[in-house]
């Protein structure tokens, strides 16, 4: 029996498709400037050497139909849509081969952003904790295992805000792919079960205000929203 000073904290999770038991939260790694367009927008050239990251704390994770409020301490806080990937067994310095047969789901998420704080800490050469690893920033729709979901291909990526198209685009055009992506990862980290990586976000990517609505979506995943509440 566990003993603790106080309650430990409560497990974050995914729901998945046509599953009862859900997908518990280990890490979460998002890859920067993914799409070419989105790393033009941001004011950057391609990297196609290899991906770089970023983390979130799992504890960010918010179901997919919250409603949340908007973060303090910011005046642009920004959507951006991505691929989800959540892996089911370990890869450790593994190849490309290796990293796919270790993905366990797929699924639809939000990165959140407060945009201006993770420029702000971008040119003083600071981490950008204050604009990326933000509550409830990391919004996941249900995951659809692998095997329904099939290979990564051409899928329609897309936002809409208030029911208007602000990102879409299609997954062919990742710069680093989905297996070099958890390869290159694995060199760092001994991945397993349980860790999530947000795959980056193609152009469009744009600010939000109390009472607006996100729905985005992914063919073949289920799709997702969220709501912008009041600052608290």
């Amino acid at each position: 029996m566990s003993n603790y000073v106080f309650p430990a904290p409560v497990q974050p999770i995914i729901a998945v498709k046509g599953e009862s038991a859900a997908y518990p939260v280990r890490r979460i790694f998002c890859v920067g400037r993914n799409y070419a367009k989105h790393a033009a927008e941001m004011g950057y050239e391609v990297d196609r050497d290899a991906p770089f990251f970023f983390t979130k704390s799992a504890h960010m994770t918010c179901a997919s139909g919250s409603v949340i409020a908007y973060p303090p301490q910011t005046e642009d806080f920004h959507y951006e849509m991505e691929l989800v990937v959540a892996l089911g067994g370990p890869v450790f310095c593994g190849s490309p081969e290796q990293a796919a047969q270790a993905i366990y789901a797929y699924g639809c998420g939000l990165d959140m952003t407060r945009r201006d704080w993770q420029i702000k800490s971008r040119e003083v050469k600071r981490p950008w904790a204050f604009g990326k690893d933000v509550e409830n920033s990391a919004v996941f729709a249900p995951l659809t295992k692998a095997e329904a979901f099939g290979p990564i291909s051409n899928q329609r990526i897309h936002l809409e805000l208030n029911s208007a198209v602000r990102q879409d685009s299609t997954l062919d055009l990742l710069i680093h792919p989905v297996p070099d992506v958890i390869a290159y990862l694995s060199k760092f980290y001994h991945l397993d079960a349980g860790d999530v990586i947000m795959t980056g976000t193609p152009e469009g990517v744009g600010p939000v205000a109390p009472g607006d609505k996100i729905t985005g979506g992914i063919d073949g995943l289920d799709p997702i929203s969220l709501t912008i509440a009041a600052a608290q």
